[in-house]
């Protein structure tokens, strides 16, 4: 895994944006793409929201997705592997990079067809304790007309990253703004937080 660390790394130092496939294996993947998929199926997911704990805001013209909150305390076996995958990813990036992460959070996310999240930051504006974001997709054989990459605003440009199956994306939460293109499927992902 050091080598897709690295990977994940290198390309983040190199353009402010780290992608690296094959973050997550393929087994693992499809076993959280299961998880989720029952989550959904079970109606455990709920409508995402912008803002903090204090004040959520739920405007679909803004965000559309679902989500469901991973925790160690489910004690599932492929979210505790999960979990383990970060604590090393974690522990990589600090020993190397000397970032002084001290936490995370993650969530299932899922887009249905036609869903979308505007353009925004993910670091709070009275609270900086996101410093990365992080997400990882869980989306076999998707295909470019599927649509729902993540666009990511550079000062100069913009960047399409299509949410395939194992990838994993890595930035600054506080300096680049994102958007989530319309899902013209089923859009999966683990999305979340590296925290100081």
């Amino acid at each position: 895994m050091e080598k897709i660390f690295n990977t994940l790394i290198d390309s983040f130092i190199a353009d402010k944006v780290g992608i690296a496939d094959g973050f997550l294996s393929t087994s693992l993947a499809q076993h959280l793409k299961e998880n989720l998929a029952k989550l959904y199926a079970d109606k455990l997911m709920l409508s995402a929201g912008t803002g903090n704990e204090k004040i959520i805001n739920h405007d679909k013209l803004v965000r559309s997705d679902v989500i469901y909150w991973l925790d160690r305390s489910h004690n599932n076996q492929y979210e505790n592997d999960f979990f383990d995958l970060m604590d090393a990813f974690v522990l990589h990036l600090n020993s190397t990079c000397y970032t002084g992460i001290t936490g995370y959070e993650f969530h299932y996310t899922l887009y249905e067809k036609g869903s979308f999240y505007k353009k925004h930051f993910d670091q709070f504006q009275q609270n900086g304790s996101r410093a990365y974001s992080m997400v990882m997709y869980l989306n076999a054989e998707w295909k470019q007309n599927d649509g729902g990459e993540l666009r990511i605003h550079h000062q100069d440009s913009e960047q399409n990253i299509s949410p395939l199956n194992g990838k994993s994306v890595f930035f600054k939460s506080s300096e680049l703004a994102h958007e989530v293109l319309v899902t013209n499927e089923l859009r999966m992902s683990i999305t979340g937080w590296l925290k100081v």
